[in-house]
């Protein structure tokens, strides 16, 4: 009995500190009322609910009074016009403001719910950049306040995801304007 005691102490610590640094991290804390604003999407993991979208991909977010945040996304479509969609979203964790539900479905045209979650994993300390993720890993987005991130940004920031676990090659570049011509993956993106 006291072998197997040991062994199960032992065997279950590795598997137990592999479970709790797998755990997705997010920012100490954020100011709501820098956050809000445009967005434009510079990279991100390829969706059902964004697949008519080819390029120029935004997100403003305005504080509403009922303490929710109404979030407007649209982007280009390949016949040229803007998709747009309209949500909300709620903080549900007040302490750091840096996990958010948000939500597109409408029920009788009013009432938002069925909220996905969105974590705020890394922000630049100026509110230049953001990246948003999911604590599974199956969503991620890179956003910056400007259509374009340097190199440099786009390599921390990188550098970053790879510690929270997520697959570079799965997030794939966003066409803003003239600077990339095809979604290509983030990991050949920032090749050195």
């Amino acid at each position: 009995m006291k072998k197997l005691l040991i062994f199960s102490i032992v065997f279950s610590f590795p598997i137990l500190a592999l479970s709790s640094a797998a755990q997705v991290q997010t920012v100490p804390k954020v100011d709501l009322s820098q956050y809000i604003g445009k967005w434009y999407e510079i990279a991100s993991i390829p969706h059902s609910f964004q697949k008519q979208c080819v390029r120029a991909v935004t997100a403003d977010y305005r504080k509403l009074e009922n303490g929710y945040i109404e979030v407007i996304n649209s982007c280009e479509t390949p016949d040229g016009t803007r998709s747009v969609s309209e949500g909300r979203a709620k903080v549900v964790d007040p302490l750091t403001n840096a996990k958010l539900k948000v939500t597109f479905v409408k029920l009788f045209g009013w009432i938002f719910s069925f909220g996905g979650d969105y974590w705020i994993l890394d922000l630049d300390e100026d509110y230049r950049y953001a990246v948003v993720g999911h604590p599974t890993r199956k969503y991620g987005w890179i956003l910056s306040r400007n259509p374009n991130l340097s190199m440099t940004d786009l390599k921390l920031i990188s550098d970053k995801l790879k510690v929270q676990g997520y697959d570079l090659c799965s997030l794939l570049m966003t066409i803003q304007d003239d600077s990339i011509s095809s979604r290509i993956p983030l990991c050949e993106y920032v090749k050195p």
